[in-house]
């Protein structure tokens, strides 16, 4: 578990990055950090392996304070993955992805077959191996650093804005391998989006931050869309927008999901464990 009690970050010139900011996050879970410039989302998400320290408050992880914990020591048990994936240009893809595991003692043989595996993992051809980062495609190096924050197998992964500088097809593709990557490890994800839509998509609990690390709204997606807390809330996620609201047309003979403005979004299906969803036939 991750916990943050009356955090608050102020830097030197007065400037207040986060005012007094409390959450707990459950082992296992998602949780994605959401929010314009300023709301506070990176600091936070880089107080839990202390790249950032809390002027005041306190941040721990199963109970025991980061701030007693060698930092060079943690920083190697937590994956990390950032936007433009932050590659070491001069290493292969194999050796990057062992970098963190060999820092940490794992014979390089050991380590080096466990990057290849963890390729596999994360969708990327095993030629590519030897390759460099400025030979992939941005797409390529994603699943690379994703790979590398997995390398040492973690039990937290913290991910900056992972997909923000790829093209959208490619982000949707990454966006869906680590739904179905999660699925399969059940990691402790913190991630940090300003895009409301991969928020709602990644994080099983969702907190909406205002300037400053004042939380607007922490749930999940469900219970955000039914009911955000205030103007601001329902303005950010869209509640207004007309892809948000939805309703059924049969047409067919089919259940078709619309939004208000008569475009087609879906299909609606029986739930493949309840059959509930669909009406009759």
């Amino acid at each position: 578990m991750i916990g943050f009690e009356h955090v608050r970050k102020e830097y030197p010139g007065g400037t207040v990055a986060v005012e007094d900011f409390s959450l707990e996050i459950a082992s296992h879970e998602s949780v994605v950090l959401v929010g314009t410039s300023g709301s506070g989302k990176t600091t936070l998400m880089r107080m839990v392996n202390r790249m950032v320290d809390p002027t005041s408050g306190r941040v721990h992880i199963d109970g025991d304070d980061v701030a007693s914990l060698d930092a060079v020591q943690l920083r190697r048990s937590i994956g990390y993955v950032m936007q433009a994936s932050g590659l070491l240009p001069h290493r292969t893809v194999l050796d990057n992805i062992t970098t963190v595991p060999v820092l940490r003692g794992t014979a390089k043989r050991e380590a080096r077959a466990r990057a290849q595996e963890l390729m596999e993992t994360v969708g990327l051809d095993a030629a590519l191996a030897s390759r460099y980062p400025a030979q992939l495609s941005g797409g390529q190096q994603q699943r690379v650093g994703v790979a590398r924050g997995l390398a040492a197998d973690p039990n937290i992964l913290l991910m900056d804005e992972p997909f923000g500088a790829v093209d959208p097809i490619v982000r949707s593709e990454l966006q869906l391998e680590l739904q179905r990557l999660q699925r399969d490890l059940r990691k402790t994800i913190v991630f940090v989006t300003h895009d409301i839509d991969e928020a709602f998509l990644i994080g099983d609990r969702v907190v909406i931050l205002k300037p400053g690390g004042v939380i607007a709204q922490v749930g999940t997606p469900q219970e955000i869309l039914a009911a955000p807390a205030d103007e601001f809330v329902a303005s950010f996620v869209g509640a207004d927008r007309g892809a948000r609201t939805l309703h059924v047309e049969r047409i067919d003979g089919r259940e078709i999901v619309v939004d208000a403005d008569g475009r087609a979004a879906g299909v609606l299906e029986p739930h493949p464990r309840t059959g509930a969803g669909a009406g009759p036939p």
